[in-house]
């Protein structure tokens, strides 16, 4: 092999330098000067080894040794050991518990030579490794990198932070040296502007060391400080693998994307022991905060994987529709054509306003094939949020889903909703509404739910997002429904409709029963009634249907539908870079 060397070197640096190279490289190794023309040293492996076995000095003298010396040897087993993580009978439970070691977990994240570098490795050192010394503590007080490690890698060729607790060491448990790892990554991310993974595995605040972390200014309390500082900042991005209670519960709902592993992991304010002390409740982990709970109750986990490597391919796929920080743009690819010809979406709208279709028949006729990824699908199904791509953007989807209640918005739906849009906003994601919805649902129960406060956060995100937005009116857009969605008075780029749509108080049924109750409830001839009530219904549909608000201007076109998807195309490319302000304050009091 032939390499250059600096003019500044002396002739036995020259010489030392090459033995050095040969050794790691084990090839035959000639340096030139700057200039490659002169040689001016040259080794081979086995004079290499001849050198360290003189004790690396050879004829040169002990000045020219650049081989390992018993005291690095020394620190990388140090290094080794600390890699192991902790007690081995720990490590053996870790495969009937159906989970990887740490280390092999950041493996396959990063690939095993992934980390761009640790943070921390040596913390808490003196704790469980008094002597310095390699192997000495092999006991249940093994507290290697203090069961927390913290640093930098590339994944999916993006930079990004990342911590990861050690479950072998005290189940995870978070104490002074840990704590003081993961905030410094947080801040130091708030500095980078780069994304944030938290691959969680994590029982709680180490209890019986609570003294030094727990309420200190620089303590646990300030994880979610930061994480609230971070929030809009960077994205942040966590991945439950295993119990995750009380301070630990916290980082996954603050972050801005939660992953769950089923049959692994979990997350509650309080272990299932310490409900039953309190409560007198018996309850199983997995029935108090496991995946099932979290995806379809609390609405807490936004997607969920089956195993591992499912969860690092929902994450990297996630991951490509976020800019590293809301200062860029979103990534964009090569566009791509529907999965399925847009020629078909007048099909797929049933002509009857009452009838249900699954939006996303409609979805997959205008996004480029293969770039949908819902999130929380199985939290107020009847909204869809998702993200997509037109032609190679990235856009936010939020979709009323008429198979789903009708479309009718419910708290839960509407949270999810106002969620996506905040989330959207924050990273410069453009927005693309798909109203067909006879509103917000009304009755006792969505009162009791607070279906007026949920409500009025989703039109409050619609009305500050500053992202593009584009809104279209497929078929139903009664009552306020049409304002959550974006609607001609929220500041959208456009309002386009389908022939199909109609905007109105409230449906013609509804409303026939409302104005005309007591003039019907005169008429005695039943068939009479009905042919006064059918025409009724023809004259107010003509009043909402969307030629007339074309008309009077209220939207901005009306789309063949099998032109739809050229015409959003069209229409995010234009807007792409619009500016819009809102008014000077310091924040609104909606949220």
């Amino acid at each position: 092999m032939k390499l250059r060397l600096t003019d500044t070197a002396t002739e036995r640096e020259a010489q030392a330098i090459a033995r050095a190279f040969a050794s790691h490289l084990e090839d035959e190794v000639e340096l030139y000067d700057q200039s490659g023309e002169d040689l001016v040293a040259t080794a081979s492996p086995a004079a290499a080894e001849g050198a360290a076995s003189d004790g690396g000095t050879g004829s040169e003298g002990a000045e020219d040794t650049l081989g390992p010396t018993d005291r690095e040897r020394r620190l990388r087993e140090e290094i080794e050991d600390v890699l192991e993580g902790g007690p081995e009978k720990y490590r053996d439970r870790l495969a009937d518990q159906g989970k990887l070691f740490v280390r092999d977990r950041l493996d396959l994240w990063f690939g095993e030579d992934g980390l761009t570098f640790e943070d921390g490795r040596f913390a808490n050192f003196d704790a469980w490794h008094p002597d310095g010394m390699a192997g000495e503590a092999d006991s249940g007080n093994r507290l290697p990198a203090d069961g927390l490690i913290t640093g930098a890698a590339e994944f999916e060729g993006r930079d990004v932070h990342f911590m990861a607790n050690d479950f072998t060491v005290k189940a995870g448990s978070m104490a002074e040296k840990g704590v003081e790892k993961f905030l410094r990554m947080q801040q130091r991310a708030l500095k980078t502007g780069k994304p944030v993974l938290y691959l969680m595995d994590s029982s709680g605040g180490r209890i019986d060391q609570q003294t030094g972390f727990f309420a200190n200014r620089e303590g646990i309390g300030k994880y979610y400080y930061n994480h609230s500082m971070l929030s809009g900042r960077v994205p942040q991005i966590c991945v439950l693998y295993g119990p995750c209670i009380a301070g630990a519960a916290y980082t996954p709902v603050f972050a801005d994307f939660t992953i769950m592993v089923r049959d692994m992991s979990a997350m509650a304010i309080a272990s299932p022991r310490m409900v039953e002390m309190v409560t007198g409740e018996e309850i199983s982990l997995e029935e108090l905060g496991g995946p099932d709970v979290h995806a379809r109750h609390s609405g807490s986990a936004d997607l969920i994987a089956e195993d591992e490597e499912h969860a690092r391919e929902l994450v990297a796929k996630l991951i490509g529709y976020l800019p590293d920080n809301c200062d860029e743009k979103p990534p964009r690819t090569e566009g791509r054509a529907p999965a399925r010809s847009p020629e078909g979406i007048d099909s797929v709208v049933p002509q009857a306003p009452n009838r249900g279709y699954d939006m996303f028949d409609l979805i997959e006729r205008v996004v480029d094939a293969d770039s949908v990824l819902e999130l929380r699908p199985e939290y107020g199904p009847e909204i869809v949020t998702a993200f997509a791509r037109i032609d190679g953007r990235p856009i936010g989807i939020v979709a009323n889903q008429p198979s789903q209640r009708a479309g009718a918005i419910f708290p839960d739906a509407a949270e999810k909703a106002a969620q996506f849009v905040w989330t959207c906003d924050a990273y410069g994601i453009p927005l693309l509404y798909l109203c067909d919805t006879p509103g917000f649902m009304a009755g006792s129960q969505v009162e009791k739910e607070g279906i007026l406060e949920q409500g009025k956060r989703m039109i409050y995100a619609t009305s500050s997002a500053t992202v593009p937005k584009q809104s279209v009116v497929v078929r139903k857009a009664y009552g306020a429904g049409i304002y959550a969605m974006s609607g001609p008075a929220y500041d959208p780029e456009s309002v386009i409709a389908l022939p199909s749509g109609e905007i109105a108080i409230m449906g013609p049924e509804a409303a026939i029963n409302a104005v005309y109750a007591n003039k019907l409830a005169e008429i005695d001839d039943e068939e009479e009634r009905r042919e006064t009530e059918r025409e009724l219904r023809e004259e107010y549909r003509e009043d909402i249907d969307v030629h007339r608000m074309a008309s009077e201007v209220v939207i901005d076109e009306i789309v063949p539908p099998s032109e739809l998807r050229a015409e959003l195309e069209g229409r995010f490319a234009f807007y792409e870079t619009v500016e819009k302000e809102l008014p000077s304050k310091k924040h609104g009091t909606i949220l």
